[in-house]
């Protein structure tokens, strides 16, 4: 099998190969905001007490951990198709003590492996984009998600109106790529212009939320907009 065909864009083997850098590659090529950005993202869940949460495309767990802080007594599942990026995943929820209440596997957003109405809360952060049917991952979220739970969806977007919007264009499509493959030693990160590009107006994706049966509720626009978090909740059991 050719190495193209083992880091196929998007798959969990071309995360595997990037695995080692990608926490430091984000830091740098968001000026650090990205965190802000996951910040925000717990925040909108409005979690219950005591819930459980999954993490979509959770990575190296950077948004799994942060929703274990802010809430002390709630307990995450990460799910994310690459084996490297969990593996440093589970080193960084070892170091922080939190083993007990964040639990990652390995899996697939558009099949998951899990009972409906099974969370409290799910989140997904700059991952929707690499999934092939998006509408397939988001009908899984509203299965999986409780009635009235929220769905909230962090992704990188095409900055397209503002006097600053030029900037913001030139950063994602120029910048961006050639920093990561420069400091990754890697072409993958070449492939996050045109995920980015190809991603949906944020009308139409929430057009695709109301699509899978799930009602949004809030948008919110980062960085002229390069970055928007996606609120949308399923819907609530009837009286």
């Amino acid at each position: 099998m050719s190495r193209e065909q083992i880091t196929r864009p998007g798959s969990g083997q071309m995360f595997d190969a990037i695995a080692h850098r990608y926490d430091l590659l984000n830091r740098l090529m968001s000026l650090g905001i990205d965190q802000l950005w996951r910040r925000r993202t717990v925040a909108a869940l409005e979690l219950p007490e005591k819930a459980r949460v999954l993490d979509l495309a959770t990575g190296t767990a950077d948004l799994a951990l942060q929703i274990a802080s802010a809430h002390p007594d709630c307990t995450v599942v990460g799910l994310d198709p690459s084996r490297e990026m969990l593996a440093i995943g589970r080193r960084k929820i070892a170091a922080q003590g939190l083993g007990a209440r964040i639990e990652l596997v390995e899996g697939d957003a558009q099949a998951l492996p899990f009972a409906p109405a099974s969370f409290d809360g799910i989140t997904i952060a700059f991952g929707i984009r690499n999934v092939p049917d998006r509408a397939a991952a988001l009908q899984e979220m509203a299965r999986v998600v409780r009635p009235g739970g929220r769905v909230c969806v962090l992704e990188l977007t095409e900055p397209r109106s503002g006097l600053l919007a030029p900037l913001a264009r030139f950063h994602v499509h120029v910048v961006v790529p050639r920093l990561g493959a420069a400091l990754s030693g890697s072409r993958e990160y070449r492939y996050l212009q045109q995920s980015i590009a190809a991603f949906p107006a944020p009308d139409e994706f929430d057009e695709l939320c109301r699509a899978a049966a799930l009602d949004p509720v809030s948008r919110q626009r980062f960085a002229l907009g390069a970055c928007h978090l996606f609120v949308s909740r399923s819907a609530p059991e009837a009286s």
